[in-house]
């Protein structure tokens, strides 16, 4: 941000600044829109509370508008704020929308199956979990990875399938489970030589998504596989966020209340 840590005033003429957030109340959001304004910047805000704080910081918002988000580890508004982007970006490109009205339907599906249920009592006294993913898949990994942190206290390290093979593939063996989320194209098939050498490590592997060009993996979650890749994001965290509250539940903890946590998380 250009007013947090190092103050600096870059050149934001022809810029766009989008700010995401579900409560539209961090303060370093609020300044760093404030800021970019100042340098030259078009912002627009992106938040599921309207008004807000940002909404009023911004030139122009979108209101998400999933409802009152009671969990301090937000998931409904991480997906119908992805899914926000992701109708956003198809409108500049001339899209109306229309390959994202399979979505309800998806995702009720994936809700509907419950693989996470049947997959939590193995990871029940882990703890160390790895999560990998490519491309599109990578910050379904990262959210899923701080989702597990935040209510189930676990280390859970998320890495992209290229990083993971530079250093971090040392820590892999057969007691730490990995979750790989692989979508149905490109970022998916760039991840099965990982899924190879995780395999030969004798990792327990949880594939979620893409089975087909996959090794055998201990646990596999269903997702549709007719999804463009760059609209999956928004069902492959669902049943992550699905494991992440039945683990919570597992090991006697509150995932809707996690210790040292608030809703808005105040820094600047």
């Amino acid at each position: 941000s250009t007013l947090t840590v190092y103050r600096a005033n870059p050149d934001f003429r022809d810029v766009l600044w989008l700010s995401v957030s579900q409560s539209g109340g961090s303060p370093d959001l609020v300044e760093s829109a404030l800021s970019a304004h100042k340098c030259g910047a078009l912002t627009v805000a992106l938040t599921n509370v309207v008004p807000s704080p940002l909404t009023a910081a911004s030139e122009l918002g979108i209101a998400v508008l999933a409802g009152p988000e009671t969990a301090v580890a937000a998931t409904k508004s991480y997906t119908s704020e992805l899914l926000a982007l992701y109708l956003l970006i198809d409108s500049w490109a001339g899209g109306g929308g229309t390959t994202a009205d399979q979505i309800p339907e998806y995702a009720q599906q994936v809700l509907d199956r419950g693989d996470a249920a049947r997959i939590a009592p193995h990871f029940r006294a882990i703890d160390r979990l790895v999560l990998t993913g490519r491309g599109f898949s990578y910050p379904a990994a990262r959210e899923a990875a701080l989702k597990l942190m935040e209510t189930s206290y676990l280390a859970a390290h998320a890495f992209s399938s290229a990083d993971l093979m530079h250093g971090p593939l040392a820590m892999i063996d057969a007691a730490h489970p990995v979750v790989a989320v692989v979508s149905h194209g490109a970022g998916g098939a760039a991840m099965v030589p990982a899924l190879q050498r995780l395999a030969e490590r004798g990792a327990a592997v949880t594939i979620v998504g893409d089975w087909t060009s996959t090794p055998d993996a201990a646990h596999r979650i269903w997702l549709p596989n007719d999804v463009s890749e760059s609209l999956s994001p928004v069902l492959q965290i669902l049943p992550l966020q699905q494991l992440a509250w039945e683990m919570a539940i597992a090991r006697g903890y509150d995932p809707d209340a996690p210790r040292g946590l608030r809703k808005v998380t105040e820094t600047l």
